[in-house]
């Protein structure tokens, strides 16, 4: 019988440590006291109870659609920017422009956030925009931070590509850009995915940011449930973090199963473009030698 060794038993702590507390958090969500900490049966009131709750279910509603606009903004920009440090390797103040790339990464949020509300404000004053902070404030902020993280993820990615497969489409008479949307970005996919997940839930999770840079009727869910927690936590407020952990668990097994998938295809592709070659290979000599007789 193999041994339970000591490895084992950590790593067996360290995701209890994780998900226990998940688990736990989704239990008491159909709890049907009050009392988040006594238990008085099992009941789905709460979760019929959010629909009610109209104030609760608008952050929720307007912190999905920041991180969504915040995951697809992200990847974009970092993605740009991650291009650039791998593959613009001279040029005047390289060193300047990655560091202000992952400047965010090591940067303070209450830093970040006062500059941003501070360049807000400045812009109200001297151009008029933005006239009042709210969703669009947000999402700018997010961007930003959220930017740095998907840049350093794809830079990771892009060092690892073999270049001659780019060099070959281009000497085959493909333009930069078709290169880089039909070759690059397929080859990059899963670290595409994976910098959008990560944007995704980081703007879903950030209270600091938008605690600065928000205004009337901008709140989102973390801000909701901290001023709610503040008083006591509410049973509703398990209820909406159990169909978010739902939703997000969702959303990360389709997108895992779906770049695997993905992954698998391209691996595929490749064998089989070797393999062609192999064969192409071997029946060229045929060919010859049987042309030697006919021309002798």
């Amino acid at each position: 019988m193999k041994r339970f060794s000591f490895s084992n038993l950590m790593l067996v702590v360290g995701l209890l440590f994780i998900y226990l507390p998940m688990l736990i958090l989704v239990i008491y969500s159909f709890n049907a006291s009050k009392l988040v900490t006594v238990w008085g049966g099992w009941s789905v009131k709460w979760y019929v109870g959010l629909l009610d709750n109209s104030q609760l279910m608008g952050s929720v509603v307007r912190s999905l659609e920041i991180a969504c606009y915040t995951a697809i903004a992200a990847v974009a920009l970092g993605t740009l920017a991650a291009f650039v440090l791998t593959r613009i390797t001279h040029f005047k103040g390289r060193t300047l422009f990655g560091g202000l790339v992952t400047a965010p990464l090591v940067m303070p949020e209450v830093i970040t956030g006062l500059s941003l509300l501070l360049l807000f404000v400045a812009m109200a004053q001297m151009i008029g925009w933005p006239q009042e902070r709210g969703i669009v404030t947000i999402w700018i902020a997010h961007t930003t931070f959220c930017a740095a993280y998907v840049a350093v993820v794809v830079s990771a990615r892009l060092r690892e590509l073999d270049l001659s497969i780019e060099e070959a489409a281009m000497d085959l008479g493909a333009r930069p850009w078709k290169v880089f949307f039909l070759i690059t970005i397929p080859m990059i996919a899963p670290s595409l995915a994976a910098g959008g997940m990560m944007s995704f839930a980081l703007s879903l999770d950030d209270l600091v940011l938008a605690s600065f840079v928000s205004g009337p009727g901008s709140t989102t869910l973390p801000m909701e449930v901290f001023s709610a927690v503040r008083l006591g936590v509410k049973p509703e407020i398990n209820a909406v973090a159990s169909l978010i952990l739902l939703a997000v668990s969702l959303v990360t097994f389709l997108v895992w199963y779906f770049s695997r998938q993905a992954e698998e295809r391209r691996k595929r592709a490749i064998q089989q473009a070797i393999e062609e070659a192999a064969a192409d290979s071997w029946k060229q000599p045929d060919v010859r030698r049987a042309q030697a007789p006919e021309a002798a």
